[in-house]
Formats: C-alpha cells, sequence, structure tokens
C-alpha cells in the first residue's frame, strides 16, 4: 500500500533489515518534536491528520496535533508499542511515532529498524546540537555517548579520554555523578537543562562544582578539556584507530636509557589490554608512558603510575607529542593506587608480586604483565591464579634486521620478554 505525504512524497518504503527487504511497505513516520512537544518538520501536520496509529510519550500526544478519534499508544514499555505498529505496517494502516529531538540519535529510530520496521524519518533539531549551539561550538569532531540504559562508566571515560564530549545523562548519570568522576581530569563542563523551554538554564562549571550542584533530569552535559575551544582530533574520528598506526617503534618516545616497552612486546600488550572508547586502562610503572599512550590513541581513558620524577615528565611530554590526556600520578605502587577510579584494564610493568596483588584487588577485567626475569614469572602467575584470574603467558623473543659494512644484514636480538595475561573467571 502507498499513500502520499505532506510534502507530496509518496509515503513507502524498500527498507533492507537484516537479511529481509519490505518493498513498497507502508513506512512508520518518526517525527522529532521540540522541547515544547511541538513537532516541528512542516510535513508532519498532513502525516498526522491522515494517521491511524500515533505512538508517542504522554505528553507529546498531549502537545500534538493528533485527529480527535485516531489510535494512540501512550510509550511505555516498548514492546507492545512495536506490536501495534508492526500490525499497522501490516494492515497498510499509515502510523506516526512522536519522539524528542533528532530520533536517529540515541532515539527510537534504532529499535525500530531493529524490530524490522520500514521507517520515515523527519527530525527536530536534537538536544546534543541544541547544546552544542547554545556554547557556540562546533561540533563535528566531538564524540557522542549516552548514560541512558547503558553503563554510565563507559561515558565517564569517555570524558576523561577524549577533548570534547557530549553526554545525554540519565537519573544517577547526571552532571553531579560525571563531575564527581571526572576528579583529577582538567575538565570544563557545561550543563544544558530544559533546551528550549521557557526554564531553559546554560551552566559553565567544573568538575567538582557539577558534583555537587544539583541538577534537573535529563539535560546534556558537555565536557571540554584544556586547549582550544572545541578542539578535537584533526581527522574527525574521536575514537577511531589512529592515523600514524600502534606499536610504534621506540623513536617515537622520549625515554631513558632504552627503559621503554618495546614495539614488538607492546603489540602483544596493547592487544591484551583491548583498549576502547569507554574503558580505563591503567598503566603502572609507566616508564616513559607508551604502553599508555598507545591505550590513550585507540580511545581509552588512561592513569598512568609511575614513582620516578624525571619518568612523569617524560610520560606528560610523550602524551602531548601524541595529543592525547593521560592522567599521571606520580608515586609508588601500591601507594599511589588509593583512590584512582576502578580500571577495566591494567599494565603492570615493574612493583612485583605486592603491585601485582594490589592490582588484583580491584578486580579490572583484565591485567598484562611483562616480565624479563624469568624467577618472577611463577610468582606473578601464582599470585593472578590466586587471585581469580585464568592466566595464560608467552615469551617473545624478537630479533631486527641490522646493517653490515658492504650492504650485508644481520639479525639483531632484542632482550626476551614474558608476558602474562590474566581475565577474570
Amino acid at each position: 500500500m502507498t499513500g502520499t505525504s505532506g510534502d507530496g512524497r509518496r509515503n513507502t518504503s524498500a527498507d533492507v533489515a537484516g537479511d529481509s527487504v519490505v518493498v513498497g511497505a507502508t513506512a512508520v513516520t518518526v517525527a522529532g518534536v521540540d522541547a515544547a512537544g511541538n513537532p516541528t518538520h512542516p510535513a508532519v501536520a498532513a502525516e498526522l491528520v491522515r494517521a491511524g496509529l500515533v505512538v508517542g510519550a504522554a505528553r507529546h500526544l498531549a502537545a500534538a496535533p493528533v485527529r480527535a478519534g485516531t489510535e494512540t499508544v501512550v510509550l511505555g514499555p516498548l514492546s507492545p508499542a512495536l506490536e501495534r505498529l508492526a500490525a499497522a505496517v501490516a494492515a497498510g494502516t499509515p502510523a506516526v511515532v512522536l519522539a524528542s529531538g533528532d530520533p536517529g540519535c540515541f532515539g527510537i529510530v534504532r529499535r525500530l529498524r531493529v524490530a524490522g520496521l520500514p521507517v520515515r524519518v523527519l527530525p527536530a533539531v536534537s538536544s546534543i546540537a541544541a547544546a552544542f549551539a547554545r556554547a557556540g561550538l562546533s561540533w563535528d569532531g566531538a564524540a557522542v555517548v549516552s548514560a541512558h540504559g547503558r553503563d554510565a562508566r563507559e561515558a565517564l571515560n569517555a570524558c576523561r579520554a577524549l577533548p570534547l564530549v557530549a553526554v545525554l545523562t540519565a537519573p544517577g548519570a547526571g552532571a553531579a555523578e560525571l563531575g564527581a568522576g571526572l576528579a583529577g581530569w582538567s575538565r570544563r563542563l557545561m550543563v544544558a537543562e530544559h533546551l528550549g523551554t521557557d526554564a531553559e538554564r546554560i551552566t559553565w562549571t567544573t568538575p567538582a562544582e557539577a558534583a555537587a550542584g544539583s541538577w534537573t533530569d535529563p539535560h546534556v552535559l558537555l565536557s571540554l578539556a584544556p586547549g582550544p575551544v572545541g578542539a578535537a582530533r584533526v581527522d574527525n574520528q574521536p575514537a577511531a584507530a589512529p592515523a600514524g598506526g600502534w606499536a610504534l617503534p621506540e623513536g617515537a618516545y622520549r625515554h631513558r636509557d632504552s627503559m621503554i616497552t618495546k614495539a614488538e612486546v607492546r603489540a602483544l600488550v596493547v592487544a591484551g589490554l583491548r583498549p576502547r572508547l569507554g574503558r580505563l586502562v591503567w598503566d603502572v610503572g609507566a616508564g616513559s608512558g607508551s604502553v599508555g599512550i598507545e591505550c590513550a590513541l585507540l580511545g581509552a581513558a588512561v592513569v598512568a603510575v609511575e614513582r620516578d620524577s624525571a619518568a612523569v615528565d617524560l610520560v606528560r611530554g610523550n602524551a602531548a607529542r601524541h595529543g592525547v590526556d593521560v592522567r599521571v600520578v606520580p608515586g609508588a605502587a601500591p601507594a599511589a593506587l588509593d583512590g584512582l577510579p576502578d580500571p577495566d584494564a591494567v599494565f603492570v610493568g615493574g612493583g612485583g608480586t605486592e603491585v601485582l596483588a594490589a592490582v588484583a584487588a580491584r578486580q579490572p577485567g583484565r591485567i598484562v604483565v611483562a616480565l624479563a626475569a624469568l624467577d618472577r614469572v611463577a610468582p606473578a602467575r601464582d599470585a593472578l591464579r590466586a587471585a581469580g584470574y585464568t592466566v595464560e603467558g608467552v615469551q617473545l623473543s624478537a630479533a631486527r634486521l641490522a646493517d653490515l659494512p658492504g650492504g650485508s644484514i644481520r639479525l639483531a636480538a632484542t632482550n626476551p620478554v614474558v608476558v602474562l595475561t590474566g581475565e577474570r573467571l
């Protein structure tokens, strides 16, 4: 069945959902509404006139010009609404879903597509776009994350890792909680409440002030790192693999007396840590900081712990050179670990079994240890197993090409290293 929409286009769809293709099915019109509940796209009025079914939150149904006698479904649990929409599509009944802002930005469009429903989206301005507009910032290089209905630590770690982040907050995962979690990171926050209404409030604040404040749900939070306002990666890929790669040569970092995790070892260590946007990695005994920096290049938030004051300066300088924000904690582990936010993964580059036991007590999902001395392998393995980790290990021996006089080459061996990887059962 086909119909004509309010902007003169036929409201049909050839929709691909998984392996199925729905050709000629009546599309569900998903209409964005503003903060006052009013649809903003000019075609929505005509769609509401012809609709046989309108779905939306109670406040949206009350504000929108829904034709008298039209069947409505108030959104609560989503399954009943999806079943009724599927029945409407099967019967060729025009249906409209009312949703806040841009329904394709962390909105209902994803769930409709997963359900196999053909959709046509008529968006309003999203709350994210509105927040950046109020801030006077471009956001083409920003990371946009949601704390609604998911682990809020991932949104928090994105704010710790990246210079420009927008967060769609949720009760219990808003500006107060995110501000508290950003203690130790230098950030400027903007909290946008009641966007687009007479009660709109825009507040620029610090993490500590946000943690102590009271905020109306829902709100949007912008997190900005120091530096040029709106700074972001030049490739506009805030959480993509770094353009320059990883497992970089030792020359990519300043270090002292070759005290740096070699590139071949670093490749395996970083793979074992599994860094990505939303995760927090500790680099304990950071040295030059190369492991933590490469985790940060892959999107993770990173805390580097280092007891040597000269090495602390190296870590900070190397992080700045590679354009990542690594929080550096001077001090000796395990004491320096007290008060740090719980990690998802930890690299232990030194400190012995006492440090390893303290790390394991925080129960990260994965712990990776690099050991040059063989007599430390068994105690480290046993400490991880005693803490409830399964342990795998590998010894890496690399030999690099080196030039000889007359154009010949030889193999120059690097020092062998044992890498242990512990994963929680």
